[in-house]
């Protein structure tokens, strides 16, 4: 087989800490060490490290892990944005990438313009971006403002203008991060289906993303990255299902926050665990289709947060996200949380979730893209079967979804043929 990437001992690193002081602290410094070496106190962290494996052409390589695990610097990597500190890489052919809002755009040009900028990024000719040009027009849904300044445009508007100049430019490799996340249900299927039309076309296609499930259905191969190394490489199926079982163990009605990691934010509050009780605050270890469900939320905040934003999201096994809410969802204005412990409770009157297992995610917002706490898939949720749903006496399962609505049948107009 032909690679059309080839990745060998690849490794980066960051320096973090303060890296820059003022003049009066250098005077300082020098008067403390005037000979001595100086304390830049930084520190390095590496994002990746010893990363090796080839992609061949036409391959559809999902890459997986949780945030932080190095994924998007690898992405970085490949489409030059940044450089490796260790190892090599080879890339063969032109590559398209598709990394963050905006990437690769000058925002004093036109969308008109833009998409002739990237065309020759790529080396294309004015009369081949031509050629496409009405296509990717169209399949962005920007024809109105397309003569506008991108400056102007909203962040659904460049994430769409992005990918469709990335994937109609005919890129012999195209890489995507997470960004689709960004667009509706309709612009996120377009997008996947044309991910598989390049497949079928023989492109090379790396796609990082946390719907699972797509992961699956689109890829040919699954990288695991944890940690900034290759946990798993293979079977996207098989790989998947290594990456869940890392999460959360078995469902218990209190689970411990404390040691959860890897976690993000600022850690000015965190949450320290999540108990599953029943309506009564009761304990309830376990949880049937059609219980309510009472999620509590403990939390310990080091200082006062003001205008906090309590989120709760829940995820299928294959980490598709099934709902997300939270107290700002509900116009819930809570002026402040003191510093100390507390809890919140999340009151679910009717869990129209069928028998499967499910994965709790939360985190702890401030105002604007403040985070003080974030911690995903860290509580398992395993919802068994009940007879009373469809009050029929008729056992639920999986193999019938993984949500039920309330529902009712009227056989009004049915009408029978008389017998012979």
């Amino acid at each position: 087989m032909t690679h059309s990437i080839e990745i060998q001992d690849l490794s980066k690193r960051y320096r973090i800490g303060r890296l820059q002081r003022t003049f009066r602290e250098d005077i300082i410094e020098f008067g403390k060490r005037p000979f001595g070496r100086r304390n830049n106190e930084a520190e390095w962290i590496w994002a990746l490290r010893d990363v090796s494996f080839d992609v061949g052409e036409g391959e559809v390589v999902g890459i997986i892990g949780r945030n932080g695990a190095g994924k998007s610097t690898l992405l970085k990597i490949l489409a030059k944005i940044t450089y490796p500190t260790e190892g090599n890489i080879k890339v063969g052919g032109r590559v398209a990438s598709l990394l963050e809002v905006g990437t690769g755009f000058h925002s004093e040009l036109t969308g008109r313009e833009n998409i002739y900028l990237n065309g020759s990024i790529l080396g294309m000719k004015k009369r081949q971006v031509d050629k496409r040009f009405d296509a990717i027009v169209a399949f962005s849904g920007v024809e109105q403002f397309i003569d506008t300044q991108i400056k102007r445009y909203s962040s659904g508007m460049l994430m769409r203008l992005g990918f469709a100049v990335a994937a109609h430019l005919e890129p012999d490799i195209l890489i995507v991060d997470e960004v689709l996340a960004v667009g509706d249900a309709g612009f996120q299927k377009k997008c996947l289906d044309t991910m598989e039309g390049l497949r079928s076309g023989g492109r090379t296609v790396l796609f990082v993303s946390h719907n699972l499930a797509s992961v699956e259905n689109l890829c040919t191969r699954c990288v695991w990255i944890d940690g900034g190394r290759v946990k798993e490489d293979g079977d996207p199926r098989t790989v998947i299902q290594s990456y869940m079982a890392t999460f959360a163990g078995v469902q218990q009605a209190t689970a411990d926050l404390s040691t959860i990691t890897p976690r993000h934010g600022s850690g000015e509050a965190r949450y320290t665990s999540i108990e599953l009780l029943n309506k009564e605050r009761l304990s309830q270890p376990v949880t049937r289709s059609g219980d309510s469900l009472v999620v509590r939320l403990h939390y310990d905040a080091n200082k006062a947060i003001p205008h906090p934003d309590f989120v709760f999201r829940l995820h299928s096994e294959m980490g598709t996200l099934i709902t997300e809410t939270g107290t700002w969802h509900h116009g819930i204005d809570i002026p402040e949380v003191p510093q100390g412990k507390g809890y919140v409770d999340l009151e679910i009157d009717n869990l129209t979730l069928l028998p499967a297992s499910y994965y709790i995610s939360v985190s702890l917002n401030g105002v604007g893209t403040i985070v003080y706490d974030a911690a995903e898939h860290c509580v398992r949720l395993q919802i068994e079967g009940s007879s009373d749903i469809y009050r029929s006496s008729r056992v639920t399962s999986s193999r019938y979804g993984i949500v039920y609505f309330p529902q009712r049948w009227h056989l009004g107009q049915l009408r029978h043929s008389a017998p012979d």
